[in-house]
């Protein structure tokens, strides 16, 4: 009866994705998930960890440019689950976001299936768990979207393609964790790094002597910025997060919270055995986690310590920042050329401003943007809207740093659909700040310590900057982004130091358009989850 219904379950949403407009001449992937919980040793202490089918890190997707993915998670936890999809555009869709802003989470004991669509998309990402605190106990996993045959690539393929999920990690259960934050304190530095759910000497890469390999380093971790590095070998940059770039070669690279890279390595060493390393960046101890490349005819295992790398070199990390450009020939998730896209020519219609900081509230520890700490409504926002129901205040959060105290707000920012707009990150703060934007890529035009001034407009690069959708910015420094909102939907804005996060370094961007159109945004999800005030509400009709 099970299987029976699981297929059932198949042919609706197939054909829900149909009628949605999701284009039916696109393959679909279907995927059939169990989260639970289970004994992990990554650090040698046994913890409680969320499982995917039994694994952590979770199943890798594998996928091709526009492929519709049909993913059916059953929650076999005790409290309620939410996945998102780091990176993954959702166009016309922040229904399947997954983040607690626009969709209810699964509740224990039931399944929820997601109907994806990686429309017009390229590279590497990352999933994770975005309810409570659970991303610290794992459920996260690999992603990577293929071209199309027909658009070339800007290299030969490689022999083979190794997913890295580096990431810092606390030997404490998630839920003490999140204990310790929901009681008002910071979390304290984590005790080890992770490379793909396990600590130093975990995996064994193997390869052959000559070939060129692609390794995607995703840092899927709660805190810390990491640096990575293979003993002996030079590292191609090819894309990040679904760009491609030009090729400058690297010792090693920063990689900060929630970005991801993809390099190209030659075995052109001797036959043996080499380190491969994750250690933190701007942290007092350095973590590491190594594993080993093996050779296919290596003569040698590891021997010595592994190969340093930076630590607290703040210009080194910026000036490797800004050598990272746009491939303006290559083509990506479309035939024509990157660099066709001309996103210095456009006159941006909106400044927004975005302020991190650290304040004290009502005793306890809490983290803002523009001095507003984000707290959840009993509604996910998403829902909200669409019913109509209240407590969506597009503007509960000011286009400029206030100055003044923190205060807890649930706040959300509007904004016009097709607008082009300039965002620029500040961070007064002495640690290194990461931001992710859901459901766009942005431009990178410009990044330098000290204050923002309209003078800093001078300096952007407003030819061949990176596109992406996660970008660091520097202690006592700003960050400026251009970005086309082209992309209607209830999206979020959050710090990936997963404690500011978790205690209101976020916020929500309500892209509107006034139209309410199917051809700018799909309608509500049939089997959408309905929770708090939008409980016993209707969705839509067959």
């Amino acid at each position: 009866m099970k299987d029976n219904n699981r297929v059932l379950c198949s042919i609706i949403f197939l054909f829900l994705s149909v009628i949605s407009s999701i284009n039916a001449e696109d393959p679909y992937r279907f995927f059939d998930w169990v989260v639970t919980y289970g004994d992990i040793y990554p650090l040698g202490v046994k913890q409680q960890g969320i499982l995917i089918n039994g694994q952590f890190p979770g199943p890798q997707i594998d996928s091709v440019t526009n492929d519709n993915l049909i993913i059916n998670v059953l929650n076999n936890l005790t409290e309620p689950f939410l996945l998102s999809w780091n990176g993954l555009q959702q166009r016309r869709n922040s229904w399947q976001d997954g983040m607690p802003g626009t969709n209810c989470p699964i509740p224990p004991g039931q399944n929820f299936t997601y109907i994806l669509q990686v429309k017009d998309q390229i590279g590497s990402f990352f999933y994770f768990p975005s309810t409570a605190f659970h991303k610290a106990a794992g459920g996260y996993g690999g992603i990577t979207i293929a071209s199309r045959p027909r658009i070339p690539v800007p290299y030969p393929p490689p022999a083979g393609d190794f997913f890295i999920l580096a990431g810092d990690w606390y030997k404490s259960n998630h839920t003490d964790l999140k204990a310790t934050l929901d009681g008002g304190s910071n979390l304290p530095l984590p005790d080890g790094l992770l490379i793909n759910g396990r600590g130093s000497n975990g995996h064994t890469f193997t390869v052959e002597q000559g070939k060129t390999y692609r390794f995607r380093i995703s840092n899927v971790g709660l805190a810390s910025s990491i640096n990575f590095r293979i003993q002996g070998h030079k590292m191609k940059l090819i894309e990040i997060e679904g760009s491609h770039t030009l090729q400058n070669t690297y010792s090693s690279l920063d990689v900060h919270l929630g970005q991801s890279y993809s390099v190209l390595v030659t075995m052109d060493q001797p036959p043996n055995d080499y380190y491969i390393v994750a250690s933190s960046r701007f942290t007092t101890p350095v973590l590491m986690a190594t594993s080993t490349l093996h050779y296919s005819n290596s003569g040698g295992r590891v021997s010595g310590p592994p190969p340093g790398g930076p630590t607290i070199q703040i210009d080194w990390s910026l000036n490797q920042a800004r050598s990272i450009r746009w491939n303006l020939t290559a083509s990506a998730a479309r035939p024509n050329p990157q660099g066709s896209y001309h996103y210095g020519m456009i006159n941006t219609t909106r400044t927004i401003r975005l302020a991190n900081s650290a304040p004290v509230i009502n005793g306890k520890q809490r983290f803002a943007v523009n001095s507003v700490s984000f707290i959840p409504g009993d509604t996910p926002l998403k829902l909200a809207d669409y019913f109509n129901l209240g407590g969506v205040n597009p503007g509960s959060i000011s286009d400029n740093p206030t100055g003044g105290g923190g205060y807890l707000q649930t706040s959300v920012m509007g904004a016009d659909f097709r607008a082009f707009v300039e965002i620029i990150f500040e961070n007064p703060e002495d640690t290194v700040q990461s931001w992710h934007i859901d459901g766009y890529n942005f431009f990178v035009v410009g990044m330098d310590g000290g204050q923002w001034t309209p003078a800093s407009r001078l300096n952007y690069n407003l030819r061949d900057t990176a596109s992406r959708c996660t970008v660091q910015v520097y202690p006592k420094s700003w960050t400026a982004l251009y970005m086309g909102l082209d992309n209607v939907g209830m999206w979020n804005i959050r710090s990936e130091n997963w404690a500011r996060q978790y205690l209101g370094q976020q916020f929500y961007l309500r892209v509107f358009s006034p139209a309410r159109s199917w051809r700018d945004e799909y309608p509500i999800p049939k089997n959408a989850l309905l929770c708090g005030r939008a409980s016993g509400r209707k969705t839509r009709p067959l």
